[in-house]
């Protein structure tokens, strides 16, 4: 026969254990919606990254391109670091010229190694490598500033070597006016870059117009004379739909691109 005592024991202690099954159904309950929250949490930040990657949060090109601030951006490659720069290999008190065999006519531009030595030497490895022969240049503006941007070998504004290097030259173009900004003249060949310091890679852009910028981007070229007339009937036909930024209506592809010193 149970006694009383025996039977309050053995209520309390299936009490106890109504108790702690709950406990344990709350904590995996608690746990499945946990995992849910963070499932869902990944998929947005995926999408926000995807849109991103994908320049869905840019400012329109075009204007940009209507407004003066607009610059010749270009990450300088998409992905982080994948190889290392180029060791130096150039005579770095030389002056070297790079020469563009173009769709549209050929440009010519001289750089002195002594100036912008990690420039020079980074375009002469990737020209020696053939990185830049049969690529497009890509972008045109035509309104805020005036230029052609190539170096891409993917096209798209996107493509890089997988490596950058180091700002140069930067005070050579004067002080910044009260906007912070200087005058990249008609004939300069620069580095195009991310906005960020030391993200320049293989895209450069070719000034055919006075520009003002903000002296971010590494000026390491001068385009001779033919070159900048073969730019000029270039930016002369505008645009392919007509904007202020967008590909060029005529098609220029860089059929060859050689580094030579002189």
């Amino acid at each position: 026969m149970v006694t009383s005592d025996q039977r309050r024991r053995q209520l309390a202690r299936e009490k106890y254990e109504r108790q702690q099954q709950r406990r344990a159904e709350a904590r995996q309950k608690s746990r499945k919606r946990l995992a849910v929250i963070g499932a869902a949490v990944a998929v947005v930040v995926a999408a926000l990254v995807g849109l991103v990657a994908g320049g869905v949060f840019d400012k329109d090109k075009k204007d940009e391109a209507a407004d003066p601030a607009a610059t010749p951006s270009a990450p300088a490659s998409p992905t982080p670091q994948q190889s290392p720069s180029p060791a130096m290999a150039i005579d770095a008190k030389a002056k070297y010229t790079f020469d563009l065999k173009t769709s549209a006519g050929d440009v010519k531009f001289e750089m002195d190694a002594a100036k912008t030595p990690q420039t020079v030497n980074s375009f002469k490895s990737l020209a020696d490598k053939k990185f830049f022969d049969n690529t497009k240049c890509h972008r045109l503006t035509t309104g805020g500033i005036f230029v052609l941007q190539c170096g891409d070998p993917q096209g798209t504004g996107m493509g890089g070597p997988g490596y950058t290097i180091a700002d140069e030259n930067l005070d050579s173009l004067g002080k910044p006016n009260a906007t912070g900004q200087v005058v990249y003249p008609a004939g300069t060949v620069a580095m195009a870059n991310t906005g960020q310091p030391g993200s320049g890679g293989s895209q450069f852009f070719l000034v055919y117009k006075d520009s003002p910028l903000a002296p971010s981007y590494t000026p390491f070229g001068k385009i001779d004379a033919a070159g900048l007339k073969v730019l000029e009937e270039v930016a002369k036909a505008g645009t392919a739909d007509g904007g202020q930024d967008g590909a060029p209506k005529t098609p220029v592809t860089i059929e060859k691109g050689t580094v030579t010193q002189n």
